[in-house]
């Protein structure tokens, strides 16, 4: 065990591949690769740098010299100074050209876009996983009939499947909101230290079309097609706010489909998985908790809640820039990614392996429909020859009295055979059978389900169809 505290989200919930993507090692080797490719871009437009230059810092882009870097900012104060000595120190040739004109928010800002860019696609392939096992569990239970809520009391009947459609939807909102934000980042570019490329001006003996060239030339290197038009020292700390925004979205999904699910293993009417050694509960032996349910919910509220550190930051910036952002953004930016892959990992956990207790769930339809078949069974007395208003007045004393004795005696609804029993009505067992058959109340449920997934989701699905299939081991 360490002697030192250790971040549960490393430690516990996130993937290895979301944590690698905010490492050291990422994030100093993408300063490196971003000086590489200003370096080429420099090169490229005219300024006197060598091929062998450029080798060298190419040698060296993934062997980051620590020790050095961390010594020299112990003297310095300054991390990107640290690492730029550092890298000098590996490559003597290229020493005089690493960083040229540049300001530390070329490698800070455009690095922290190029992380976020890619732990959006990473997001983005785990939206899409849940999207398939979810559409698959809708097709499954497209038509079984169960209870609608609103209020948490007894609804309109829909299926287990349409249900999951509504978390289906949810996440399909999410998909868009991060295949928009995927299309339309742009990298902070080539713009010196308080935003007017002053710098770069110079180098190139003021030739603005080089300069603008330059900025456009080291993005394309990175990956990327656009850069921010303008920007003061930093980009617009308006786009960690949209990005933290997108995934607070994802976290605002899953927690209303975990409390759903939540609520329905109370019902015992669907549970999470549930292995043969796991333990509910260190007193009560035969509990199953939903404690993969409950951990999304945690961690969920944690990703909603670090969305106002992004707006209190973007709105407090001064001017230029101050550097009051730097310190919340190493913590809020990194752990809101990883809280979200995590809990992501865990619906896909989840929705792989949903079990339907499909006895329990008629028997709750059964128990609540005669009161919901009261305008069926009216109709159908009155074909039979009966008076609407009187018998609407006796259903009403026959359900009154049913459900006096559902809550005050803790019988059973015995609404149907009072009906049965009551002359006026003239239904026989057989007829209230047929009326009471849960089928003929779902509406178009089962077929919403069909339309919504063939319509909608498989051509998302079929769009990522080779980063489908992924399983998850949950750790703990």
């Amino acid at each position: 065990m360490t002697q030192i505290y250790e971040n549960p989200l490393i430690t516990r919930y996130a993937s290895k591949e979301m944590a690698q993507l905010f490492s050291s090692d990422t994030k100093f080797t993408t300063w490196r690769q971003l000086w590489i490719a200003l370096a080429e871009a420099q090169k490229e437009l005219g300024l006197d740098i060598t091929d062998e230059q450029i080798e060298e810092l190419k040698k060296y882009r993934d062997q980051i010299n620590y020790e050095v870097a961390r010594e020299r900012e112990r003297e310095t104060r300054h991390d990107v100074m640290s690492h730029v000595y550092a890298y000098g120190v590996q490559c003597p040739k290229a020493k005089p050209i690493i960083h040229l004109g540049a300001t530390s928010a070329y490698v800070g800002d455009n690095t922290d876009i190029i992380v976020m860019h890619r732990g959006l696609q990473l997001i983005q392939t785990k939206i899409v996983n849940c999207m398939d096992k979810l559409s698959k569990f809708a097709r499954k239970y497209r038509d079984i009939p169960t209870l609608g809520f609103t209020h948490f009391q007894p609804a309109q009947l829909t299926t287990v499947g349409k249900r999951a459609t509504l978390w289906l939807m949810d996440f399909l909102m999410d998909y868009e909101d991060v295949e928009v934000l995927l299309s339309s980042i742009m990298l902070r570019g080539v713009k010196g230290t308080t935003g007017t490329q002053a710098s770069f001006l110079s180098l190139f003996d003021g030739d603005h079309e080089k300069v603008k060239a330059l900025d456009a030339l080291v993005a394309k290197k990175v990956g990327f097609e656009k850069t921010f038009p303008v920007t003061g020292q930093t980009y617009s700390r308006k786009l960690d706010y949209k990005v933290l925004s997108v995934l607070s979205g994802i976290a605002q999904t899953i927690h209303k489909m975990t409390n759903d699910i939540r609520l329905l293993q109370h019902l015992k009417e669907v549970e999470e998985p549930f292995e043969s050694t796991q333990i509910g509960s260190s007193a009560m032996a035969y509990k199953r908790n939903p404690m993969r349910s409950e951990r999304a919910a945690s961690l969920a509220r944690y990703v909603m809640s670090g969305t106002m550190n992004m707006a209190m930051t973007t709105s407090t910036q001064w001017f230029e820039r101050t550097l009051d952002d730097s310190a919340i953004r190493r913590i809020s930016i990194p752990e809101a990614f990883m809280a979200v892959d995590a809990i992501l990992e865990i619906s896909m956990n989840i929705t792989d392996g949903l079990v339907v207790y499909e006895k329990v769930i008629r028997q709750h339809v059964m128990n609540e429909l005669p009161f919901m078949a009261t305008e069926n069974i009216l109709m159908e007395a009155v074909k039979k020859g009966g008076d609407r208003q009187e018998l609407h007045e006796q259903i009403r004393i026959h359900s009154m009295e049913a459900a006096r004795q559902v809550k005050m005696e803790g019988k059973e609804n015995d609404l149907f055979q009072r009906i049965i029993d009551d002359d006026m009505f003239q239904l026989t067992a057989e007829d209230m059978h047929q009326l009471l058959s849960p089928e003929l109340f779902v509406g178009r449920a089962p077929e919403q389900v069909d339309e919504f997934i063939q319509n909608y989701i498989e051509p998302i699905l079929e769009n990522h169809k080779d980063k489908l299939g992924i399983q998850v081991d949950l750790k703990v």
